[in-house]
């Protein structure tokens, strides 16, 4: 971060934010949020002042919102760095807007999940839940205007700063952009993005308003060339834009916006450290005690429907089928974590994972031998324990935005894993060279990839897990968002 940006404030807007609250023997107390993206945030917030704007999310964090004036949080809740605002939107727009048009539509949209024939179909009541949707956006650029309005800066230039995070907040950059002309927007999106024939699935005016939404920020930033590229198709397609290619920038209705990569890395040290902390090392013995010394393949995923979990399991299946050498000799730690509970297909699939599992032991365990242990509740410290003793990691999205796991898991090997990686993932741009790459569709090509894993020699799989964790943390999060901000300085041609 460069001089005349660290005396600038920064803007911060994100659904999560950096804290959240929990009741606990009647007082509420704060916990830090974890992340990359937090991390990255978080970090600026030691180099310059800022405002970090995000919702409230459970009833705790209403309650501590509504005792705050306009929901800026105390400093001593906040542990200090970042101004927190959290806006307490009230629950049945916040329902509307985050359940059924982030993660029930654009999620769907940019995963490409839908049942086509069946799904989706957008009627009267969809209208009413994209008023709501605009309403939750139109709440966050409020609040970042007014905290824009209230920076002090150098005459001749903008006082502030504003970084927008994801889908949730496609249609602020532009409402922003009313509200505080002149202040520099960035967006980013941590999606993959889609191409324009599924993309036309939304109605062509919400298509329209999520695109030009964003097109209303000055740089708009994604993980991966393929979703930046996709992005700059859908703007051509749907709008008419004029897009440059080789500038990496869209013109429209007399604005540029730059478009820009940024894959978001990991800070190897501070991971490392954190796994290296005593409730780590407890769960580390207690993983390798009931593995008794076999070979472990390991997922670490929230039962989300694109993460694919299901196609992991029926792979290992066909390994133990095909390769009976493996029986007693192997065990899958599958550790599916819930996910978005209240919308009912993500219950479904919970249920499934969990069904194939148990269909698995019933096939193949013998006394002594789990093949595999599935957990569905959330265990961080189990987590990192995992990736630790790790032999092969499996990380076969149908589609990700880019996949933190898949650039955790090899920094955090004691053993050296090989990775198995889906080619759909983001994280492949940069890390396909050294792992096993796999069309998630193909459960045969992945039962293979991971014989290959296990079978490959101990000296190559440490040659390729000290690849992958070089080129995991080869832009951590500061960087990540420095670069971002860099952008926000640099000319635009139209």
């Amino acid at each position: 971060m460069t001089d005349a940006q660290a005396d600038r404030q920064l803007l911060i807007a994100s659904n999560r934010g950096p804290l959240s609250f929990a009741r606990s023997n009647g007082t509420l107390t704060a916990r830090r949020g974890g992340g990359g993206m937090v991390s990255g945030l978080s970090a600026a917030a030691e180099e310059t002042p800022m405002v970090w704007v995000c919702a409230a999310l459970s009833e705790a964090d209403r309650e501590a919102a509504g005792r705050s004036p306009g929901g800026l949080l105390d400093p001593g809740d906040t542990g200090g760095g970042a101004a927190v605002r959290m806006l307490n939107i009230p629950p049945e727009v916040f329902d509307s807007a985050y359940n059924r048009v982030a993660n029930s539509t654009l999620w769907f949209v940019h995963h490409m999940l839908y049942d086509t024939p069946n799904q989706p179909s957008f009627g009267p009541a969809f209208s009413r839940d994209w008023d709501a949707f605009r309403e939750y956006n139109a709440r966050f650029a409020d609040a970042l205007a007014q905290a824009a309005g209230q920076s002090d800066g150098a005459a001749g230039r903008a006082s502030a700063r504003a970084v927008i995070q994801d889908y949730h907040l496609c249609l602020a950059p532009r409402m922003l952009a009313e509200r505080a002309p002149g202040v520099p927007i960035a967006h980013f999106s941590h999606t993959p993005w889609a191409p324009p024939e599924y993309y036309r699935l939304l109605p062509r005016d919400v298509g329209h308003e999520v695109l030009t939404g964003i097109l209303g920020a000055d740089h708009a930033g994604f993980l991966s060339e393929r979703w930046a590229n996709a992005f700059m198709d859908c703007c051509e397609a749907l709008l008419g834009a004029k897009v440059d290619r080789d500038r990496k920038q869209i013109s429209y209705a007399g604005h540029v916006t730059t478009i820009g990569v940024h894959p978001l890395g990991v800070d190897a040290a501070q991971l490392r450290a954190r796994a290296a902390e005593s409730d780590v090392v407890d769960k580390m013995t207690a993983l390798a005690d009931a593995s008794d010394g076999r070979k472990l393949i390991v997922r670490v995923d929230r039962t989300e429907l694109s993460k694919n979990i299901v196609r992991g399991l029926e792979a290992y299946r066909d390994l133990l089928r095909a390769h009976p050498e493996w029986h007693g000799k192997v065990v899958h730690l599958a550790f599916a974590y819930p996910s978005r509970g209240d919308l009912p297909e993500y219950r479904d699939y919970t249920a499934s994972v969990q069904r194939l599992a148990a269909e698995i032991a019933a096939e193949f365990a013998t006394p002594g031998w789990d093949p595999v242990v599935l957990e569905v509740n959330d265990d961080y410290p189990r987590s990192l324990a995992a990736c630790r003793l790790a032999d092969v990691l499996l990380v076969n999205p149908i589609r990700d935005g880019m996949n933190l796991v898949a650039k955790e898991g090899p920094i955090l090997s004691d053993r050296g894993c090989a990775l198995v990686l889906s080619t759909e993932a983001g994280a492949a741009a940069e890390l396909g060279r050294h792992a096993l790459l796999v069309n998630p569709f193909d459960v045969t090509q992945t039962m293979q990839a991971l014989h290959d894993a296990l079978t490959m020699t101990g000296e190559e799989r440490a040659s390729r897990c000290s690849a992958l964790a070089a080129a995991a943390s080869a832009t951590p999060p500061a960087r990540w968002l420095a670069d971002q901000l860099d952008a926000l300085e640099r000319p635009q041609t139209g």
